[in-house]
């Protein structure tokens, strides 16, 4: 799995959408074995549409046929454990309810290549078990993971390689315990208003783990 570390505004959710084609690429061309898989659906669904429903048009829109649809439907509803709301109206739902579905039809694909934003929303504690079981067979059954997060130990106890962007620069490629360390330190001296430490950290970081490439 690989990580991609970074500040607010660093380029790491703008470079998973441009891999995923839902963003244009200002330069350069993203070359891939299979068409890469951004975790989330909510841009399919339709509000007014039961939950029943939107599993259908979600499943759909992430490249299931008909059948594999039909087939996923159950778990997806013994995931997201609406019971019998899924027959409601999504916009008749509790942010969590909304959550829920939306992870349920989310987590149902079967991609080579995925890309988890940790910006995607999983509803209520109670939900926590189920989803984070969800999650693990969904990344067991792809071939690539890409994880963006602003926390360097969830890098580091997840991922075997780390990708470190800054204003849309890669700083660093290598090891995620390393560089999640170094990033660990430019975060906390960005934090305490110590630019020139900041500097240097990113400096060090590019020297000893150089990026193939300089910008995103």
């Amino acid at each position: 799995m690989v990580g991609l570390v970074g500040l607010n505004g660093s380029g790491k959710s703008s470079l998973l959408r441009v891999l995923a084609g839902l963003q244009p690429a200002t330069s350069g061309t993203v070359v891939a074995s299979a068409q890469p898989q951004l975790l989330g659906v909510s841009a399919a669904l339709v509000p007014e549409l039961s939950g029943e429903e939107n599993i259908w048009l979600g499943t759909l829109a992430m490249g299931m046929t008909p059948d594999d649809a039909y087939f996923a439907k159950e778990r997806i509803e013994e995931l997201a454990g609406l019971g019998d709301a899924i027959k409601q109206p999504m916009n008749t739902y509790s942010s969590g309810m909304g959550a829920r579905l939306r992870f349920a039809i989310s987590v149902a694909a079967d991609p080579e290549i995925l890309m988890i934003d940790e910006a995607l929303s999983t509803g209520d504690a109670s939900f926590a078990e189920r989803s984070k079981e969800a999650m693990q067979g969904l990344i067991a059954r792809a071939g690539t993971v890409f994880l963006v997060s602003h926390a360097a130990k969830t890098i580091e106890d997840m991922c075997t390689r780390a990708i470190w962007l800054d204003a849309g620069t890669l700083i660093a490629d290598g090891p995620a315990d390393e560089v999640a360390n170094m990033y660990r330190y430019y975060a906390h001296s960005i934090a305490l208003g110590k630019h020139d430490a900041a500097k240097k950290a990113l400096e060090r970081a590019t020297a000893a783990h150089p990026p193939a490439l300089s910008h995103t």
